[in-house]
């Protein structure tokens, strides 16, 4: 069963759209992850590697600091279907270079600027995502 956590989700979503306004204000950048953590890899086409890579080391840095913090423990349940975590992730990876942008870039930046194609994209990936869970809950019986 997941767990209702309205306060934490409240201050997550604002930390992100804070985050996105952040790079946004400074760098004149969306703040979508694929393309900041694709973009970590050569060639480098800009000199903006040091902040791109802080804001990654940033995503793996809070969950650590929250634990810290409140003393909680960080609890992450991941599939140990070796071959389904293989195609789930060719699949994440193939969405977000054919629809030009991942969920955040997407979800977060797109429909805050009111772009149409953001708009679709979010309603595809939102869509595919409630099947998914819908399938794997009820019609495979996981």
């Amino acid at each position: 069963m997941t767990e209702f956590t309205p306060l934490a989700s409240l201050v997550g979503g604002a930390m992100i759209g804070l985050s996105a306004v952040l790079l946004m204000a400074w760098e004149g950048r969306i703040a979508g992850i694929s393309g900041i953590a694709g973009r970590l890899l050569p060639p480098y086409r800009d000199g903006a590697f040091t902040s791109r890579l802080g804001f990654v080391v940033g995503l793996i840095a809070a969950p650590l600091l929250v634990a810290t913090v409140t003393g909680g423990e960080i609890t992450q349940t991941v599939s140990s279907n070796i071959p389904l975590m293989v195609v789930a992730g060719l699949l994440v990876g193939f969405g977000s270079v054919y629809g030009n942008g991942c969920t955040s870039g997407h979800g977060v930046c797109g429909l805050s600027r009111l772009s149409l194609r953001s708009l679709v994209a979010t309603l595809v990936f939102m869509s595919t995502g409630f099947a998914t869970v819908f399938l794997v809950r009820h019609a495979i019986g996981a």
